[in-house]
Protein backbone atom coordinates (compact mmCIF):
# COMPACT_ATOMS: atom_id res chain seq x y z
CA UNK A 1 0.00 0.00 0.00
CA UNK A 2 2.88 2.12 0.47
CA UNK A 3 3.41 2.30 -3.60
CA UNK A 4 -0.01 3.65 -3.98
CA UNK A 5 1.42 6.65 -1.18
CA UNK A 6 3.20 8.01 -4.67
CA UNK A 7 1.19 8.57 -7.31
CA UNK A 8 2.54 11.10 -9.11
CA UNK A 9 5.71 8.98 -9.52
CA UNK A 10 2.87 6.15 -11.13
CA UNK A 11 1.06 9.14 -13.14
CA UNK A 12 4.62 10.26 -14.55
CA UNK A 13 5.88 6.93 -15.76
CA UNK A 14 2.54 6.35 -17.66
CA UNK A 15 2.29 9.78 -19.45
CA UNK A 16 6.32 8.56 -20.26
CA UNK A 17 5.39 4.89 -21.44
CA UNK A 18 2.06 7.04 -23.33
CA UNK A 19 4.45 9.05 -24.84
CA UNK A 20 6.77 6.88 -26.00
CA UNK A 21 4.67 4.17 -27.62
CA UNK A 22 2.82 7.21 -29.46
CA UNK A 23 6.40 8.14 -30.69
CA UNK A 24 7.45 4.74 -31.91
CA UNK A 25 3.90 3.12 -32.61
CA UNK A 26 1.89 5.96 -34.43
CA UNK A 27 2.53 6.93 -37.96
CA UNK A 28 0.63 9.99 -38.38
CA UNK A 29 3.15 13.23 -37.49
CA UNK A 30 1.13 14.53 -35.74
CA UNK A 31 0.70 12.01 -33.01
CA UNK A 32 3.92 11.38 -32.98
CA UNK A 33 3.88 15.08 -32.04
CA UNK A 34 1.26 14.68 -28.80
CA UNK A 35 3.55 11.82 -28.29
CA UNK A 36 6.84 13.66 -28.04
CA UNK A 37 4.54 16.30 -25.98
CA UNK A 38 3.30 14.19 -23.29
CA UNK A 39 6.69 12.44 -23.05
CA UNK A 40 7.55 16.06 -22.16
CA UNK A 41 4.65 16.64 -19.92
CA UNK A 42 6.07 13.43 -17.97
CA UNK A 43 9.56 14.56 -17.41
CA UNK A 44 8.09 18.16 -16.17
CA UNK A 45 5.68 16.43 -13.67
CA UNK A 46 8.85 13.90 -13.06
CA UNK A 47 10.97 16.66 -11.88
CA UNK A 48 8.53 19.16 -10.04
CA UNK A 49 7.23 16.28 -8.02
CA UNK A 50 11.30 15.24 -6.90
CA UNK A 51 11.20 19.11 -5.40
CA UNK A 52 8.60 18.63 -2.91
CA UNK A 53 9.95 18.48 0.38
CA UNK A 54 7.81 17.53 3.50
CA UNK A 55 6.82 20.46 5.24
CA UNK A 56 9.06 22.89 2.92
CA UNK A 57 8.00 25.90 2.09
CA UNK A 58 8.82 28.68 -0.24
CA UNK A 59 12.91 29.91 -0.01
CA UNK A 60 12.62 32.87 1.70
CA UNK A 61 14.39 33.87 4.61
CA UNK A 62 11.91 35.77 7.32
CA UNK A 63 13.63 38.41 9.78
CA UNK A 64 13.30 36.26 12.57
CA UNK A 65 16.06 34.22 11.04
CA UNK A 66 13.74 30.97 12.31
CA UNK A 67 15.22 27.27 11.50
CA UNK A 68 12.91 26.22 8.45
CA UNK A 69 13.21 23.71 5.63
CA UNK A 70 12.80 24.62 2.27
CA UNK A 71 11.68 22.90 -0.98
CA UNK A 72 14.19 23.36 -3.93
CA UNK A 73 13.64 26.11 -6.07
CA UNK A 74 16.05 25.20 -8.93
CA UNK A 75 14.10 22.20 -10.62
CA UNK A 76 10.80 24.89 -10.90
CA UNK A 77 13.46 27.29 -12.83
CA UNK A 78 14.31 24.57 -15.15
CA UNK A 79 11.23 23.00 -15.79
CA UNK A 80 10.29 26.46 -17.19
CA UNK A 81 13.59 26.69 -19.22
CA UNK A 82 11.92 22.98 -20.31
CA UNK A 83 8.36 24.27 -21.11
CA UNK A 84 9.75 27.10 -23.54
CA UNK A 85 11.63 24.94 -24.96
CA UNK A 86 9.31 22.20 -26.01
CA UNK A 87 6.52 24.58 -26.91
CA UNK A 88 9.18 25.55 -29.38
CA UNK A 89 9.94 22.16 -30.21
CA UNK A 90 6.28 21.37 -31.19
CA UNK A 91 5.86 24.53 -33.56
CA UNK A 92 8.87 23.41 -35.23
CA UNK A 93 7.62 19.86 -35.27
CA UNK A 94 4.05 21.14 -36.64
CA UNK A 95 5.33 23.92 -39.04
CA UNK A 96 7.40 20.81 -40.46
CA UNK A 97 4.18 18.91 -40.76
CA UNK A 98 2.52 21.53 -42.63
CA UNK A 99 5.24 21.93 -45.52
CA UNK A 100 5.22 17.80 -45.47
CA UNK A 101 1.56 18.31 -46.09
CA UNK A 102 2.53 21.15 -48.64
CA UNK A 103 4.74 18.64 -50.69
CA UNK A 104 3.53 15.11 -49.70
CA UNK A 105 -0.31 15.78 -49.72
CA UNK A 106 -0.37 13.38 -46.63
CA UNK A 107 1.38 13.14 -43.41
CA UNK A 108 1.35 9.58 -42.69
CA UNK A 109 4.86 8.06 -42.53
CA UNK A 110 4.57 4.90 -44.32
CA UNK A 111 2.92 7.19 -47.09
CA UNK A 112 5.84 9.12 -47.25
CA UNK A 113 8.07 6.39 -47.55
CA UNK A 114 6.52 4.84 -49.91
CA UNK A 115 6.44 8.14 -52.68
CA UNK A 116 10.09 8.34 -52.16
CA UNK A 117 10.74 5.00 -52.66
CA UNK A 118 9.22 5.33 -55.76
CA UNK A 119 12.07 7.87 -56.55
CA UNK A 120 14.97 5.41 -55.60
CA UNK A 121 17.41 3.81 -58.02
CA UNK A 122 17.13 0.43 -56.45
CA UNK A 123 19.36 1.36 -52.95
CA UNK A 124 16.95 2.01 -50.46
CA UNK A 125 17.04 5.58 -49.09
CA UNK A 126 19.27 6.71 -52.52
CA UNK A 127 17.32 9.44 -54.68
CA UNK A 128 17.69 9.20 -58.79
CA UNK A 129 18.63 12.18 -60.04
CA UNK A 130 16.87 15.13 -58.57
CA UNK A 131 16.81 18.73 -59.36
CA UNK A 132 18.43 19.33 -56.61
CA UNK A 133 21.38 16.71 -57.33
CA UNK A 134 21.65 17.77 -60.69
CA UNK A 135 21.99 21.71 -60.19
CA UNK A 136 24.11 20.71 -57.08
CA UNK A 137 26.83 18.46 -59.31
CA UNK A 138 26.70 21.85 -62.54
CA UNK A 139 27.59 24.21 -59.12
CA UNK A 140 30.63 22.11 -58.01
CA UNK A 141 32.00 21.19 -61.46
CA UNK A 142 31.76 25.27 -62.22
CA UNK A 143 33.61 25.90 -59.42
CA UNK A 144 36.04 23.25 -60.31
CA UNK A 145 36.81 24.78 -63.29
CA UNK A 146 37.43 28.15 -61.94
Amino acid sequence: MEYLGLYNYWIAVVLLMTGFYAVIAKRNMVKKLIGLSLFQAAVFLLYITMDKVEGGTAPIFTADGAEQIFSNPLPQVLILTAIVVGISTTALGLAIVVRTKEEYGTIEEDEIQQIDGQDTDGYEGTPKDSDFSVSARKHRAENRSE
